[in-house]
């Protein structure tokens, strides 16, 4: 009985050595993955040394997948990063740089003081650059993430920033999500835009201030950064200001905006610019802002206004005190998720279409929201506001 037990936990055991990939799918599609990258003409070596380590990170799909309960206000997000701390040690790191970024200035036409501000706003000034190893973190989220090929290329791309021998793989370290170095490059930006600022042979994005000022500066010019245009200001609004027309997409040339009344906030007139827009992140009883091209350079870095936004206002106060002038009195009640899903719900069964209920305030709900706002006689900025909130959950519809 015993020597049956002892064969048959030899065969149990020896079926688990013989057939290890048929109870480890991960294992199994690294193998894949291998397989894909020698395709690409990745050495062996290279292959190698990224994958003896590989791990399944669960920690980087629950990060991947993690919503934010609450959406905050411009103002809020704003003075959470743009902080007094902020600005005076960005100030000190823009004059201990001042020769390397008035060259690169020079050379690419990014002011130094927007460098300065996507430093601080991306790592701290260098202080925080993320400390996942990127292979593994890139090998999860293409294994399982939401955007599963995106980071399968990401990875590829890794792996050719090493072949191309600027980095070891033992030193890739990055955000959770493959962002690297003092300028939160993803792979395919650094293959694409990483400069060699200082000589030395290596685009180290990671310790080299030249390197990575000079790539940042490359990407931005790259992808349209016009010298001697502003990114945003804020503006004035005249009282009869059409809410609706304040946004993104509605675009004219400064002198439009003029002739309707709007002034810079300090009441001199608009600088001329081709391509501007108004923009009112907290809605029509917030802050105004006018922004240009390079505005959309910087939504090309990151997709979020608020970001964009803060980066403008990051890069004024490094170089003299420019506070924000109006709505500080605005209401500065951010929404749940929840929320928003109920305006979203709310608008939909009224016949204004916002699409999916998902909690986010995008393009089509933010168009839905001016629908109603104009048919019920309300400032139509197309800001999901508490009162909004409120309003559409006492509305049933009967127009009163």
């Amino acid at each position: 009985m015993i020597f049956n037990i002892l064969f048959a936990v030899f065969i149990l055991l020896g079926s688990i050595i013989a057939f290890p990939n048929e109870r480890d799918p991960f294992a199994v599609w690294l193998e894949n993955l291998k397989v894909e990258a020698r395709k690409e003409n990745i050495s062996e070596n290279t292959i190698e040394n990224t994958f003896k380590d590989a791990e399944y990170l669960p920690s980087v799909i629950e990060l991947d997948r993690s919503q934010p309960e609450f959406i905050s206000t411009f103002l809020s997000y704003l003075h959470k990063r743009v902080t007094e701390s902020k600005i005076k040690e960005g100030r000190d790191r823009l004059s201990e740089n001042q020769v390397l970024l008035d060259q690169i200035e020079k050379q690419y036409g990014v002011p130094k003081n927007i460098l300065v501000a996507f430093w601080g706003l991306e790592t701290n000034y260098g202080g925080y650059k993320g400390n996942y190893g990127l292979p593994s973190a890139l090998m999860t989220l293409a294994y399982e993430g939401r955007r599963a090929d995106f980071f399968r290329s990401q990875l590829l791309d890794m792996m050719r920033i090493v072949e191309q021998g600027h980095k070891r793989i033992s030193d890739m370290q990055g955000s959770w999500a493959g962002a690297m170095g003092h300028m939160q490059f993803m792979p395919a930006t650094f293959i694409a835009y990483a400069i060699d600022g200082d000589a030395d042979g290596r685009s180290d994005i990671w310790n080299s201030l030249p390197d990575a000022f000079s790539s940042a500066a490359n990407y931005l010019s790259s992808i349209g950064w016009k010298r001697d245009e502003p990114v945003a200001f804020e503006v004035k609004l005249p009282n009869d200001f059409e809410y609706e027309q304040a946004q993104l997409a509605v675009r004219q040339p400064s002198k439009t905006w003029a002739s309707l009344g709007v002034l810079r906030a300090d009441g001199t007139p608009l600088p001329p610019l081709d391509n501007t827009a108004v923009l009112l992140p907290q809605g029509w009883q917030g802050p105004a802002f006018l922004v240009a091209s390079n505005f959309d350079a910087v939504m090309h870095w990151n997709r979020s206004i608020k970001y964009a936004l803060s980066v403008s206002h990051l890069a004024d106060q490094l170089v003299e005190d420019k506070p924000i002038l109006y709505g500080a009195n605005a209401d500065n009640h951010g929404l749940a998720l929840d929320e928003v899903r109920t305006i979203q719900a709310k608008l939909n069964a009224l016949g204004f279409d916002s699409g999916r209920a998902d909690g986010f305030p995008g393009t089509k709900t933010q168009q839905a929201i001016r629908s109603y706002q104009l048919q019920h006689h309300l400032p139509a900025d197309g800001y999901p506001s508490y009162a909004l909130l409120q309003q559409l959950i006492n509305d049933n519809g009967d127009g009163k």
